[in-house]
């Protein structure tokens, strides 16, 4: 959640989801890239875009979580 929601003093009291992409640097680890733009994605080996689900194994979940970009066990649900 991330406000305010625009620059009119109401917009002061809303919040909106912001998605945050998250990228494996290929020098390794992982990076947040706050507006990531087509062409420049194409140069990392993986992506993982924000505001869409994604299915990972327990690896990469830890790597995830251990890369020190924001991730936290609370971004995972079990299937």
């Amino acid at each position: 959640m991330e406000g305010p929601a625009g620059q009119h003093r109401l917009f002061e009291f809303f919040k909106l989801d912001r998605g945050i992409t998250i990228v494996l640097k290929t020098t390794g680890g992982y990076a947040q890239i706050r507006y990531p733009e087509d062409e420049a994605l194409e140069n990392y080996p993986v992506v993982y875009r924000g505001g869409y689900n994604y299915t990972v194994d327990d690896t990469t979940k830890a790597a995830l979580i251990a890369g020190g970009v924001g991730v936290t066990e609370d971004n995972f649900t079990a299937l």
